[in-house]
């Protein structure tokens, strides 16, 4: 099973973006800047986008919780390695 949230970028094509993969239903690509995940945001739906408010908004925060874990782990690891 595929995780709920996977972290992307293509540095070759959009240096300064990163991209959050929501892999369940409804499925999307959430495009931000690396400043931050609410800057310049665009979403792109894979699946169709859902009608109801709050479950975009709810999807939205738990990507923005996603992200911001994985960048805190990625500084964690990198900080363990230097020591």
């Amino acid at each position: 099973m595929l995780p709920k949230f996977l972290i992307a970028d293509n540095s070759q094509e959009a240096i300064d973006l990163i991209y959050v993969v929501h892999t369940q239903q409804p499925r999307c690509i959430i495009e931000c800047d690396l400043d931050g995940f609410n800057s310049n945001q665009q979403i792109h739906w894979i699946d169709a986008k859902p009608v109801a408010v709050e479950e975009i908004a709810t999807l939205m925060e738990e990507a923005e919780d996603f992200y911001e874990a994985e960048l805190e782990n990625q500084e964690r690891l990198y900080e363990e390695e230097e020591d």
